[in-house]
């Protein structure tokens, strides 16, 4: 007797199982996709909307600010590309590219040194010794750059003690190139040279040093900077004229601890000092002295003759006598 065949129907999951987890994990991984593309839409659409009142954003240069409100969301914005520069073998060797070229170095800063290693013992160590010192002899060979490198040395300390920027440390040392290439020097101090450049970038730059300043930092004494400062001004026609009171005002108002108020009043009789007659052939240092003790006086602020001079660096003679046809002008 046959078995009747059995009417009972396979489900289509017991007839392809394998099929029916590979559908669910795509139909799984379907909803999780349209899940995650959700939530970053909502994330982007947040971003893009002001915090304070909700209007729309806009990225202008570096900065991501509403324009309904005007409030700054982002600024700054982070550059994540590489800092160094660009070449081919920026895969295998990402390296800098060295310092900057810069007028206060005798060979513009492309030249190499050897460096030091605690590794090399005995002979190597010898070797490498011998090979650091003809390697700076090649590098400075002449008389010349070695004159260069002590003189920019020289004005490198100098702009760094008197708190100068580095644009005129590059001026100083392209003025001494070109009284260099003048044959200046023979005769004359390099100590001199680096001080009367130092001075004469300031007073291009409108920068108040004075020469007792700037002395008094340097190795030079002041008749070697004022030789240096001559042989300059004779042969290459420095484009300076005389000092006006009015830039050594600020800076001794700042040491006096005076108000705005005197500095302004004391700008105002330095001018009329200049257009007067009465600073010239003075020392525009006096001048602005005198000028900071008369405001002072006439803005009834307690300042000496004495506290004056010792700012300016001058005698209290000095600012007497300035002070009294101040007056007398008046």
């Amino acid at each position: 007797m046959s078995k009747a065949p059995s009417t009972r129907a396979r489900s289509r999951r017991s007839r392809n199982p394998r099929a029916d987890r590979v559908g669910g994990s795509v139909a799984r991984t379907g909803r999780t996709d349209e899940t995650t593309s959700s939530v970053a839409a909502d994330t982007a659409h947040a971003a893009e909307e002001c915090p304070e009142c909700g209007g729309r954003t806009e990225v202008d240069s570096a900065e991501r600010a509403c324009v309904e409100c005007g409030l700054v969301i982002e600024a700054d914005r982070i550059d994540h590309g590489p800092e160094w520069r660009s070449f081919d073998d920026d895969d295998t060797d990402p390296k800098r590219t060295g310092a900057p070229l810069t007028r206060s170095r005798h060979d513009r800063g492309l030249s190499t040194e050897i460096g030091r290693s605690t590794r090399l013992k005995g002979r190597k160590r010898r070797r490498m010794a011998r090979m650091r010192t003809q390697h700076n002899r090649a590098r400075i060979s002449t008389k010349r750059d070695r004159n260069k490198v002590y003189a920019y040395t020289e004005i490198r300390r100098l702009t760094g003690a008197l708190e100068l920027p580095t644009s005129l440390r590059d001026t100083a040392c392209a003025l001494f190139d070109s009284a260099q290439s003048e044959s200046l020097l023979r005769g004359r101090s390099l100590e001199g040279f680096a001080a009367a450049c130092v001075y004469v970038a300031c007073r291009t730059a409108d920068v108040a040093r004075t020469v007792g300043e700037v002395c008094a930092e340097a190795k030079a004494t002041e008749a070697e900077h004022r030789a240096a400062f001559d042989a300059m001004n004779r042969e290459l026609g420095l484009p300076i004229g005389p000092a006006a009171p009015a830039e050594y005002l600020p800076r001794f108002a700042s040491d006096l601890d005076v108000s705005p108020t005197v500095e302004a009043r004391a700008r105002d009789l330095a001018d009329r000092a200049v257009e007067e007659g009465i600073a010239n052939g003075r020392n525009p240092v006096g001048v602005a002295a005198a000028c900071l003790y008369t405001a002072a006086r006439q803005c009834d602020v307690d300042c000496t003759q004495r506290e004056a001079a010792d700012v300016a660096g001058v005698t209290p003679v000095t600012i007497r006598r300035t002070y009294v046809e101040l007056r007398e002008e008046a």
